[in-house]
């Protein structure tokens, strides 16, 4: 839809500069006239070279959306009109993605839609939790106290995810500094002590040939060593994103993995407490909840749980039983949240199962960071050791023939 910028003056005298998204030059003054609003200059905005172009444009950060939702929160309890709050936020905007969805989503809303409705159209930034939690609070008229609700949970919930991604980053980039510095080593630096030995003659210590049977296969495979594992792991992503099975199976092997499956447990719990407590507390249906939660569960087999935890709800039964059945919860958390259904502050008991959590996590991530720290230097330091060590053994040998 075409961008116009416009130029106009109140009833009071005052002028106002905007921007406004509109069919025709004809819609925009009609607009503007409906908002008591005189045009004096109205004219379409000029193109963008990367206009439309979403890798140029990037994503909309998280830190983006808090900053918006708390601002419109305020907005909103000062007593300013939706559509200005939209436009006031939409100016402000510095990414031009989330800029371009604020004015589409002020538009819809100026159609008639509603703003659930409109933010609805947009669901990577505006997920079903968003969109839901702010359903329900336009239907309670508590829309400032939703949204200030939602800017916590997003904080809190972003903050789990880079310290999951932290315990994730520190293993994989000392695997991968190891796996090219002992590349390295095989293919350029054990080719030229080989050749300095083939010119001594006699047979090499055990060690040695060991290596230097190791730097011949690598000179000759290395480039399909890496193409096979660029492959495997494309492979495998893709077959994770299109075989629903064999995601659902990788899953249950993550959760059973000896260190990092606890972690993911955690951060699996701390996640769907702190979404179901967010939307109960806001009026959300628990069944409407559930399957929200079983959505951004992150993993395949709670998900399952969940849907089945929403189905045995749906029949009238309480959500601990099905919950502790599943096996997926630990008993802590079915028995904290059926003291909750029982005293009827479900919401307040799992934000503190959250709190809990979030802590767990914490302690989780800098326990795993001090056991993989020593580990990944000595493996490092040992396999670089040894190959230099194996590479000198007959360096020493010919200096005690040579004596």
């Amino acid at each position: 839809m075409p961008v116009f910028t416009w130029e106009g003056r109140t009833r009071q005298g005052t002028t106002k500069k905007g921007v406004i998204e509109a069919v025709t030059q004809d819609a925009v003054m009609a607009q503007l006239r409906a908002q008591a609003i005189i045009p004096v200059n109205v004219k379409q905005k000029s193109k963008d070279l990367l206009e439309g172009v979403t890798l140029f444009q990037g994503s909309v950060k998280t830190r983006d959306l808090v900053i918006f939702t708390r601002q419109f929160a305020t907005m909103i309890d000062s007593g300013l009109p939706l559509v200005q709050c939209l436009e006031i936020q939409s100016d402000q905007q510095e990414s031009k993605r989330f800029e371009g969805i604020l004015r589409a989503v002020k538009n819809d809303v100026e159609q008639g839609a509603t703003f659930a409705d409109a933010l609805g159209k947009h669901p990577k930034p505006f997920d079903d939790l968003y969109v839901n939690l702010v359903r329900a609070g336009e239907i309670g008229g508590i829309l400032d106290t939703i949204l200030n609700r939602l800017a916590v949970y997003l904080e809190k919930a972003d903050a789990l995810k880079r310290k999951v991604k932290g315990a994730m980053i520190y293993p994989g980039t000392i695997l991968t500094v190891s796996f090219a510095v002992i590349t390295l080593l095989l293919v350029k630096v054990i080719p030229v002590f080989q050749k300095m030995f083939d010119d001594f003659g006699g047979a090499l210590p055990g060690p040695t040939q060991v290596v230097v049977d190791l730097s011949e296969w690598m000179q000759a495979y290395v480039v399909y060593l890496i193409a096979g594992i660029i492959i495997t792991v494309v492979s495998f992503t893709q077959a994770r994103a299109r075989v629903p099975r064999f995601k659902y199976m990788t899953d249950g092997v993550f959760l059973k993995l000896p260190i990092f499956g606890s972690l993911l447990r955690k951060v699996a719990v701390s996640r769907f407490s702190r979404t179901l407590s967010t939307m109960i507390s806001s009026g959300v249906p628990i069944l409407d909840a559930l399957e929200i939660c079983a959505r951004t569960a992150g993993n395949t087999v709670i998900e399952a749980a969940l849907m089945k935890t929403r189905a045995a709800i749906s029949e009238g039964r309480t959500i601990a039983e099905p919950l502790e059945a599943s096996g997926v919860f630990p008993g802590m958390v079915v028995q904290m949240i059926a003291v909750g259904e029982s005293t009827g502050a479900m919401d307040s008991m799992l934000a503190k199962i959250a709190d809990f959590y979030d802590d767990e996590v914490d302690t989780a991530v800098e326990a795993l960071t001090s056991l993989m720290e020593p580990l990944m230097m000595v493996f490092l330091g040992g396999a670089i050791g040894g190959i230099l060590m194996a590479m000198y053994l007959p360096i020493f040998s010919i200096a005690e023939n040579i004596h």
